[in-house]
């Protein structure tokens, strides 16, 4: 069982082993030397009420230590984090953007979807967003027959 006291300089409350009753020690917080008081008795057996011997039936206050500094005080080991640039560009005025869809890059097992799909990008972005939509023409080589192949397209320029 450990003995618990208080430093007479600084009220810490230390805990030695009851091996050290009546041995000198240092106080961790003030360094001031103390004797180690002798352990209290053991209650009577059968005597015991848990209730009785809490320190709040004692009378006891408890008794905080807050920091003080004589300066301002250190700063915060954990800082916020900045929020990402997602969010704060979420929340400033919408960058505008570039879409560019290619017509060559619409046609599935022989279907054109061309149309759908920028009708569905189109509906995506909004209309209250769109600053220009212009068609383009482009050449490109067709890898399979090595041949020059003209395509179309269409550029949107957005806010977003």
């Amino acid at each position: 069982m450990d003995i618990i006291f208080k430093c007479t300089q600084c009220d810490q409350e230390l805990s030695v082993e009851e091996s050290g009753a009546g041995a000198e020690i240092e106080c961790p917080s003030c360094g001031t030397r103390l004797t180690v008081p002798a352990p209290l008795p053991p209650p009577p057996v059968g005597a015991l009420n848990p209730m009785a011997s809490s320190a709040a039936a004692r009378g006891e206050q408890p008794h905080f230590k807050v920091p003080t500094y004589d300066k301002a005080p250190p700063p915060a080991a954990i800082e916020k984090p900045l929020a990402p640039l997602e969010v704060a560009a979420r929340h400033t005025d919408k960058e505008i953007k570039v879409r560019t869809m290619r017509h060559s890059d619409h046609v599935e097992v022989g279907k054109d979807l061309f149309d759908e799909h920028v009708s569905q990008a189109l509906q995506k972005i909004g209309e209250t967003n769109i600053i220009s939509i212009t068609p383009i023409a482009y050449t490109h080589m067709d890898l399979a027959t090595r041949a020059w192949v003209t395509d179309y397209g269409v550029m949107v320029v957005y806010r977003g």
